[in-house]
C-alpha cells in the first residue's frame, strides 16, 4: 500500500491517510477482504502517531470502506458502488470548480467549457468552432 504524507498540506494527516486508502479501495488497488497493515505497523512505517492511523481507520470504517475483525485486524469491506460513485463525483466537482474559476478569470464562456468537454468525451464541436 503506497501512502504519501505531506506534512505541509493544509489538511490533517489522518485525512490524507483516509483519502489515500479510500481512493485505493475505490480504484481497486486494494481488493475486497484484503488485510490492511495494523495500526501500529502503519504508524511506524509512516512515522506518524498511532492515534492518527486509528482516527483514519475509524473514519474509513464509519464510511463503510473497511471492517475491523476483533483480534484479526482491518480489512477492505465489500465495495459500495453508490458511495464510491458519490465520492468520485465530489472529487470531479472540486476539479470543475477550479476549471470554472480559471475560465471566469479569463473570460471564457460556459459554452466554450461545454464544447471542450464534448471534445474530451469524443466529439469535435470545440475544434469546429475555433
Amino acid at each position: 500500500m503506497d501512502i504519501i504524507i505531506d506534512n505541509s498540506a493544509s489538511f490533517p494527516i489522518y485525512e490524507q491517510l483516509r483519502n489515500q486508502i479510500r481512493d485505493q479501495i475505490i480504484n481497486d488497488v486494494l481488493a475486497y477482504d484484503e488485510q490492511l497493515p495494523s495500526i501500529r505497523v502503519l504508524a511506524k512505517d509512516l512515522s506518524i502517531s498511532i492515534m492518527t492511523v486509528k482516527k483514519a481507520y475509524d473514519a474509513l470504517e464509519e464510511e463503510g470502506f473497511i471492517v475491523t475483525r476483533q483480534g484479526k485486524g482491518s480489512f477492505v469491506a465489500e465495495k459500495n458502488e453508490n458511495v464510491a460513485r458519490e465520492i468520485v463525483q465530489k472529487q470531479m466537482e472540486e476539479h470543475m470548480e477550479a476549471v470554472v474559476a480559471i475560465a471566469k478569470d479569463h473570460g471564457i464562456e460556459k459554452e466554450d467549457i461545454m464544447a471542450m468537454l464534448d471534445v474530451l468525451f469524443g466529439g469535435d464541436k470545440w475544434i469546429e468552432s475555433h
